[in-house]
């Protein structure tokens, strides 16, 4: 599936995706997110699959916390794709989740238009969620270089940045994502939507059970 929308000022943009793979998952009693399984397989491998769809050029999971396993998953998971997978440790854990947008940003080797920043514990992205973000890409006006999903008045993931803010985001030394966005309204889209699936993570117990995930 090529990525174009209505819009024909974007055709066949290079799709790249981030995935922060790195917590410790500490209110699960410290289990990595993104092992989790539902019908039978990982979170990471179902994300992912849902993603080759759109051909991206370059997938690029940050790991920390767990990352022997979630790098064991991540081999498993190249057997059943073409796109290439790659992984890098993040070693700064303490500096928080930035840190780890940080250095994904800085690890990126592929030449995209479009990154896509996902969370690995959203169970219910799949390909259709990932085709309405990108559509919203296509649409939006000139000044725009951020789609983020909105959900009765709540940020959701994932988000879609262009290439040439990921660019300047990368001029700034320290500088991640969402302080950048922050500071700059207005250079985001909002996509506002009642799909909950933009919201829905694991977090407890209870969100495994309420998201129908296999127990650990």
């Amino acid at each position: 599936m090529s990525i174009s929308g209505e819009s024909s000022k974007s055709p066949n943009l290079r799709l790249a995706i981030l995935i922060l793979a790195a917590g410790e998952g500490s209110r699960l009693g410290g289990y990595p997110k993104a092992l989790l399984k539902k019908g039978g397989e990982s979170l990471l491998k179902r994300f992912i699959q849902s993603t080759q769809s759109f051909d991206p050029i370059e997938t690029l999971v940050v790991t920390g916390f767990y990352s022997d396993q979630i790098e064991a998953e991540i081999k498993l998971i190249k057997q059943f794709v073409t796109n290439p997978i790659t992984w890098v440790k993040n070693l700064q854990l303490e500096l928080g989740q930035a840190s780890s947008v940080r250095l994904g940003l800085e690890s990126l080797r592929g030449d995209y238009d479009i990154l896509m920043i996902a969370l690995c514990d959203q169970p219910s992205i799949a390909s259709a969620e990932i085709e309405a973000l990108l559509g919203q890409f296509n649409q939006r006006a000139a000044n725009q270089e951020i789609i983020l999903p909105m959900v009765n008045g709540q940020r959701g993931n994932p988000v879609l940045f262009s290439r040439r803010l990921i660019d300047q985001i990368l001029s700034i030394p320290g500088m991640a994502c969402r302080p950048y966005m922050d500071e700059r309204p207005e250079l985001v889209k909002l996509f506002i939507t009642d799909n909950q699936a933009y919201l829905m993570d694991v977090d407890t117990q209870a969100d495994i059970q309420k998201l129908g995930l296999d127990p650990i």
